[in-house]
């Protein structure tokens, strides 16, 4: 199981997310106010597959650059880890995630947001 608080840091500042919902294989963590909710799951693809989500919703309250009406906007960024049931390491795991995290720089984040593929 994760820490409870779970930590989160977004731009030099940590966030704090208490879980608020832990219910067989999925655990919410989510500041007070709902702004930034973290979201940890896991569950079988057939009898040999399984998946795995880590999720981050991010929500803001900003104010419509036409109209002045404020509403909140919402972002998000998950990854899935979807492995077999045996066959590959840990070791073999954490070294596939390490270069995928490796991967997504400043450069890779720019092209992403301007639609680059």
């Amino acid at each position: 199981m994760f820490t409870d608080p779970l930590v989160i840091t977004i731009n030099s500042i940590a966030n704090s997310l208490p879980r608020v919902e832990s219910t067989g294989r999925k655990a919410v963590y989510s500041k007070n106010d709902g702004s930034l909710i973290a979201t940890i799951s896991h569950s079988n693809q057939g009898p040999q597959r399984l998946r795995s989500l880590y999720r981050l919703d991010q929500r803001i309250y900003v104010a419509d650059p036409i109209t002045s009406v404020e509403d909140w906007q919402q972002q998000a960024v998950y990854t899935v880890f979807e492995r077999p049931v045996t066959g590959f390491t840990l070791a073999q795991f954490e070294f596939l995630i390490q270069g995928h995290k490796a991967s997504i720089d400043s450069a890779a984040i720019a092209k992403i947001y301007g639609q680059e593929s």
